[in-house]
């Protein structure tokens, strides 16, 4: 043997362990998407870290459709239906079920993640994370029942947008619930441990790349992958920062540093309460007649906005599912003009590109909800540039530095990501 088939031999791979070939996919699919989709079949266990808007819908109900087998999909509140009525366009039966009762005899089942307790996964031979992002959202038991319940699929297929590629958490939950390695063995083939936390391997980065293109295919716009971008081009993102003074004790804490501890944040909001509400009531009228969505990180935030603006409708996580639905299918429509949320009810998975003016009534230190709220609106799809405002206190300046500093960590390492990928990427599409 020869160094270089020693080395070769060496390499980490994900094997396929899908379909070899595939019927004919629907017509609907742009040609990226069908050879997306094409390769994810193949390798029969894969993730498609898609943007928000390039159609992870279509390429997950074609996916599952091209099986052939009993197919469970998980997704967030509220997304399900949603899937439902895409699926539909491409002439693909998906069920949504609350219980298996619901399920009846269809082969394609999608419910909330929170219902997969009702459901006996040994019915199923495939399934598909929706939003599989919030994986590392959920407690620590709840991602040990997800990789532990799916662990004998043999069909697995995680869909999100672009991940952050130093969140070492996100990858390793999404290596081990698809089965490809365990969380220990990620770590411990990849990174090391120092000071800092874990940082890659000096000489792992072009194998770990390699691998990770094995299964996961990543893409901000088609010519990520050698295609024309016509029709995904965004319009503008302009962000707006409203600063409000307020005389509370906590505009005079930690001035030069920020605010420091969750109970000191939450003190400074509270204290800011009628300023920035008062500053949100005035931004409205800016956009007379537009829908406008507004993000809230307390009830009563929410609770005063849907007193106070005519026409606001207040989405409640204590809100049942029918009462959810029918206020996102109201906005949606347009005969709901205003809502008032907050990221973890209506934040993940909704298309929202018929809005393209948001509030922020304050903001948290999650970079992961700042950018699944932003990506409601501003996502493939979307006709006219959107206005994003952030209304903070004097005192949570620092919270907002926060956030733009991981903003600009995640969009600087999903390029390199992408950058390292690419070439691989393309090399196992054409395989495909």
């Amino acid at each position: 043997m020869t160094y270089a088939e020693f080395l070769e031999q060496k390499k980490r791979l994900a094997p396929a362990s899908g379909l070899l070939a595939a019927e004919a996919l629907p017509s609907a699919l742009y040609d990226w998407q069908t050879a997306i989709v094409r390769w994810a079949l193949k390798k029969g266990r894969a993730a498609i870290f898609a943007d928000c808007g390039l159609g992870k819908t279509f390429m997950q109900c074609a996916w599952a459709e091209a099986l052939h087998v009993p197919t469970l999909m998980l997704a967030p509140l509220c997304v399900a239906e949603q899937t439902v009525a895409e699926a539909a366009k491409l002439g693909i039966a998906v069920q949504y079920a609350r219980d298996p009762h619901e399920a009846g005899g269809h082969r394609i089942v999608i419910t909330n993640y929170e219902r997969l307790e009702k459901f006996d996964a040994s019915n199923y031979q495939a399934v598909v994370l929706d939003e599989s992002s919030i994986l590392k959202s959920f407690d620590g038991k709840t991602r040990t029942k997800l990789i532990e319940t799916f662990r004998s699929t043999k069909y697995r297929l995680c869909c999100t947008a672009t991940p952050s590629p130093n969140d070492i958490a996100e990858l390793a939950n999404h290596a081990e619930f698809l089965g490809l390695m365990t969380r220990a063995e990620f770590l411990a083939t990849w990174f090391v441990h120092d000071d800092a936390g874990w940082r890659m391997k000096k000489h792992a980065v072009q194998p770990f790349y390699r691998w990770l293109a094995s299964w996961a295919l990543a893409l901000r716009q088609p010519s990520d992958l050698g295609y024309d971008d016509t029709g995904f081009v965004l319009p503008p993102l302009h962000l707006h920062e409203r600063i409000v003074e307020t005389d509370g004790p906590s505009s005079s804490l930690f001035p030069e540093l920020g605010l420091s501890g969750i109970r000191g944040r939450l003190t400074a909001r509270r204290d800011s309460l009628e300023a920035r509400l008062d500053a949100v009531v005035n931004l409205l009228p800016e956009y007379a007649g537009g829908a406008w969505i507004l993000w809230c990180g307390l009830n009563e935030e929410a609770d005063r906005l849907a007193a106070t603006v005519p026409g606001c409708v207040n989405i409640q996580g204590s809100d049942s599912y029918a009462e959810k639905r029918g206020a996102v299918d109201a906005f949606v429509g347009g005969k709901t003009k205003i809502i008032a949320s907050k990221l973890r009810v209506v934040g993940y998975g909704m298309n929202f590109q018929h809005c393209a003016n948001m509030i922020f009534v304050g903001i948290g230190d999650s970079f992961e909800q700042y950018y699944q709220g932003i990506r409601r609106c501003w996502r493939f799809g979307q006709t006219r540039p959107v206005h994003a405002y952030i209304v903070v206190s004097d005192a949570e300046r620092a919270v907002v530095q926060n956030v733009k500093r991981k903003e600009q960590a995640h969009a600087e390492l999903a390029a390199l990501m992408l950058s390292h990928m690419r070439d691989f990427e393309q090399e196992e599409l054409i395989t495909c």
